[in-house]
């Protein structure tokens, strides 16, 4: 048992100091809440001194629900051949592209399921459309789950697959599919995806080939708070070896409409979670508040634990809605909720870089 005291585990974190697995593991079981989410503010202000929250303008296009993975936390999926099966046409994603283009969007997400009919030429074909056609749109798209799929498709590796892709124009890689990275849990939710291993290690070729990535986690369904910090240390670990990830994202589980059902986290554990990855993740720049699904308003307070960055405005998505989250904002939503919050606004890119001209009236 460690007999160093709590409120020096928070003030070395606070000031950046790296914590090991077990005392994340006591800070995040055992650390009043607010003082937890007093120490992630301190960091976060230290990092980033202005009052400058960033968000950039992004739309999820959902462009199939076919899937072989079959996760029982997904209500979004359907089985291949299944009645309710889609898959969008090359002029219907280059249509919702356009509408989100006219809105602003600088990040397009183009995510589905791992659809075993589709072939990496009608990736290649989709994205140097999307390039050609909307020159000043980032192809932010496809998950880890999606990348091998279609390396198993193709009897490819996966790192020819994201080298291919990333001629054809996809630019980086979102963190989605990494869930808990943790070998017990996947085999009870989604026991035909990707293991930890393979997660990272696509993440990890896709950063050494140069394509910045994210960092996800989805908390909430069956895993141990250990387990949660098991999942942190992965992330942390390959951010040390790579330096490729530009933020993570954590968020909860929607049980509603879901095989695996359960309960939905509480907004308290929502902030605490936001709190202890931002003192754990000593290394990883940004730190979403995922406001998609706690709302706008623990999105708000998610900026006094730790969090720097509000996310994407995500102009349509389908697969957390469809698990039964009703949440949506509009840009003129999203920045009122930053600027009550003492904040000031600022639009950026996929990169980080930094829009400002792009922030709506409300913001001046």
């Amino acid at each position: 048992m460690s007999t160093v005291s709590l409120d020096s585990l928070l003030e070395k974190s606070a000031l950046g100091g790296r914590l090991t697995f077990e005392e994340g593991v006591r800070l995040y079981e055992d650390a009043p809440l607010h003082a937890l989410g007093a120490a992630a503010h301190h960091r976060r202000m230290a990092l980033y001194p202005t009052s400058d929250v960033t968000y950039v303008i992004d739309t999820t296009i959902n462009y199939t629900n076919v899937c072989n993975v079959h996760c029982t936390f997904c209500a979004f999926f359907r089985p291949e051949h299944h009645g309710e099966g889609y898959t969008m046409s090359h002029d219907d994603v280059l249509g919702r592209v356009a509408w989100a283009a006219e809105q602003g969007a600088t990040q397009i997400m183009i995510q589905g399921g791992v659809n075993p009919e589709l072939r990496i030429e009608w990736f290649e074909r989709l994205f140097r459309r999307v390039g050609v056609e909307f020159p000043g749109v980032d192809i932010h798209s496809l998950s880890v789950s999606e990348i091998v799929g279609l390396a198993t498709v193709e009897g490819m590796s996966s790192h020819d697959v994201l080298a291919r892709l990333r001629e054809a124009g996809l630019k980086s890689l979102p963190g989605a599919g990494a869930e808990i990275l943790v070998e017990r849990v996947r085999k009870r939710i989604s026991a035909r995806k990707v293991k930890p291993d393979e997660w990272l290690g696509v993440m990890r070729e896709a950063q050494l080939l140069g394509m910045p990535t994210t960092a996800t986690m989805m908390f909430g369904s069956i895993e141990t708070k250990a387990e949660r910090i098991e999942h942190l240390d992965g992330v942390r670990r390959l951010q040390d070896e790579t330096g490729g990830f530009t933020a993570f994202i954590p968020w909860y589980y929607v049980p509603f409409k879901t095989p695996l059902k359960g309960k939905e986290s509480t907004g308290l554990e929502y902030l605490r979670v936001l709190a202890i990855s931002r003192l754990y993740l000593d290394n990883v720049a940004h730190l979403q508040a995922s406001w998609l699904t706690p709302g706008l308003k623990m999105g708000q307070l998610a900026l006094f634990y730790g969090c720097d960055d509000m996310g994407g405005t995500i102009l349509e998505e389908r697969v957390v809605h469809d698990a039964g989250s009703t949440n949506e904002a509009t840009r003129k939503q999203l920045e009122e909720i930053v600027i009550d919050a003492g904040f000031r606004p600022v639009v950026r890119d996929t990169y980080w870089n930094l829009r400002p001209e792009m922030a709506l009236a409300t913001a001046s």
